[in-house]
């Protein structure tokens, strides 16, 4: 069978590395991390709920189970076109490459004066660390706000934002000591989580009103300070800690490499995830394809990356390049699987969210959606370990 080396251990190149397995190819997988991170349930990390431990899945566990040979190393280039990969202790070639390093962050004047829950993950320990200080204060000011990329609006991670700040509000009421701290929430755009359509844009209001949750919205961020966030207009929010996720943008490594990029440094794919050079006029198959957040994605103006659709899209690929290896015509593609499926979990209950192209929805759930959204990180990481059996589809 052909050799497939995969580059990233997150959920788009474990899922792939397990769907190849299962169709008998030798598949390799790269990772500068000896874990995968499960980001969805990190967010119970800065109050406690969960510990660092509960949300890694060690990636040799994983090797075991389903069979893939796995590299510690850190990919430093890619040379696609010679079908080589450089990484910083060897150089590896492939005959398919499936690319699922995820993304880069939009870099803004000050930023280190924040701390993220969707970057590195050992920020998820500072983020409780700066929260418990404040809490040993007494009180103070907690600023949580997520930004965008004008050039690829996709590529943003908004209901982390929203999870963390109403967990937060969440665990300062059972304390006793809410009304001591001041929490608000930003965003350079006017309407922030318009993606999930007008109805939950309406139900996000209401949250903060019902919370006494202050806004900020719809001012471009000119500058992260250690105090505070500066606006345009001189608008100035005074915080003493500040979290912020930035939008993603093309990984470095992608900017050094011959792979064709769009305007934000995301690696341009067809639908089915091969990566496409503009300027190859001999129609020879390179073999290529990139997945998840490393991806440029096509599709409805409401899209937006995450984590299952990232794994759709390794399921088709292993699907495609078994196609291609036996001659099959067929293809799976991944546009029309795009929609927006979350449960936005507030510690106290949640919020089912789902958007496609005919509809946008927003439900409440009180504590059994908290609980429902417990339940799927359990799921994940046993079905993932091959403890109980995987849910079709999920």
């Amino acid at each position: 069978m052909a050799k497939v080396l995969i580059l990233g251990g997150g959920f788009a190149g474990v899922e792939a590395a397990i769907y190849l397995r299962k169709n008998n190819f030798e598949v390799t997988l790269i990772s500068d991390r000896d874990y995968l991170y499960v980001y969805p349930t990190s967010i119970w990390i800065p109050t406690g709920e969960s510990s660092f431990e509960d949300i890694c899945i060690p990636l040799e566990q994983l090797q075991k189970v389903h069979g893939f040979e796995l590299i510690i190393d850190k990919v430093e280039s890619i040379k696609s076109l010679e079908k080589k990969i450089y990484c910083k202790n060897a150089t590896y070639e492939f005959e398919y490459l499936v690319i699922a390093m995820g993304s880069g962050k939009v870099k803004h004047k000050g930023i280190e004066n924040t701390l993220t829950i969707c970057g590195e993950p050992t920020e998820s320990l500072k983020i409780k660390d700066r929260i418990d200080s404040l809490i040993a204060k007494g009180g103070g000011k907690i600023a949580m706000g997520f930004g965008g990329n004008p050039k690829d609006p996709s590529n943003v991670r908004g209901g982390p934002a929203f999870e963390v700040l109403f967990n937060v509000h969440n665990r300062l009421k059972k304390l006793g000591i809410r009304d001591k701290f001041e929490l608000t929430f930003f965003a350079p755009m006017k309407e922030p989580g318009a993606r999930m359509g007008p109805q939950a844009l309406k139900m996000m209001d209401m949250f903060f009103k019902k919370l006494n949750i202050k806004s900020q919205v719809g001012k471009k961020i000119l500058e992260f300070r250690a105090d505070g966030v500066l606006f345009e207009d001189d608008i100035f929010l005074e915080s003493d800690f500040t979290m912020f996720i930035a939008a993603g943008d093309g990984h470095e490594v992608f900017q050094d490499s011959d792979l064709p990029l769009n305007e934000a440094g995301l690696i341009k794919i067809n639908d089915y995830c091969e990566v496409m050079h503009d300027y190859d006029e001999t129609g020879e198959r390179y073999n290529v394809f990139a997945v998840g957040d490393s991806a440029a994605l096509d599709g409805p103006d409401w899209k937006a990356k995450q984590g299952h659709i990232a794994e759709v899209m390794a399921r088709n690929t292993a699907f495609n390049i078994n196609a291609i290896e036996n001659n099959i015509e067929a293809r799976e593609g991944y546009e029309h699987h795009l929609n927006i499926l979350c449960v936005m979990d507030s510690g106290d209950g949640a919020a089912f969210v789902y958007r496609n192209n005919k509809r946008g929805m927003m439900i409440p759930m009180p504590i059994f959606g908290h609980w429902m959204k417990q339940g799927w990180g359990w799921y994940y990481k046993n079905s993932k370990l091959g403890k109980i059996p995987r849910i079709p589809g999920m």
